[in-house]
């Protein structure tokens, strides 16, 4: 299940729907497909994880849908910031086999991460941008990361 802004809670099928017909909208406009996750602790071993979903339309604003995850258990960052990018590995390769059949996959998509050159995720970089190519996927950080650090950060 998702949620939107637009649109409240979205099933799947009705994601299908709303995308679909938010890119047959305008058939000649550049879209970027971005998946970004983000984290915070709510409480004493219990995690919050949001992944969103953004259709941007470039130059025209865009759509997005999130979903979260919670878990109740002792996690170190680094975990954390796997978790993160699994989760949008994970949303990105449903997006891809959900769309397969109408020619929406055929865009790029790119994951964000919430990591940076700055602060303590500095170490992983190597590790999950590592992780995120070889995936096949596009990946930004941040400052560029406005889809973790932006969009799914609102919902934790």
């Amino acid at each position: 299940m998702y949620y939107s802004p637009t649109y409240g809670k979205v099933s799947l099928e009705d994601l299908k729907k709303i995308i679909s017909s938010f890119m047959a909208s305008d058939k000649k406009a550049h879209y970027e497909i971005i998946v970004g996750s983000d984290s915070q602790k709510v409480k004493k071993e219990t995690y919050d994880f949001v992944s969103a979903l953004i259709i941007h339309r470039v130059g025209y604003g865009g759509i997005y849908f999130w979903r979260r995850e919670v878990i109740k258990r002792k996690i170190s960052l680094k975990e954390r910031i796997y978790q993160e990018a699994t989760m949008s590995l994970q949303t990105s390769e449903n997006f891809v086999n959900f769309f397969k059949t109408n020619g929406i996959s055929k865009y790029n998509i790119q994951i964000h991460v919430d990591i940076g050159k700055n602060g303590e995720t500095r170490d992983l970089i190597t590790e999950v941008v590592g992780m995120i190519r070889s995936s096949g996927y596009d990946v930004k950080i941040k400052p560029q990361s406005y889809g973790a650090s932006k969009v799914a950060d609102r919902y934790t």
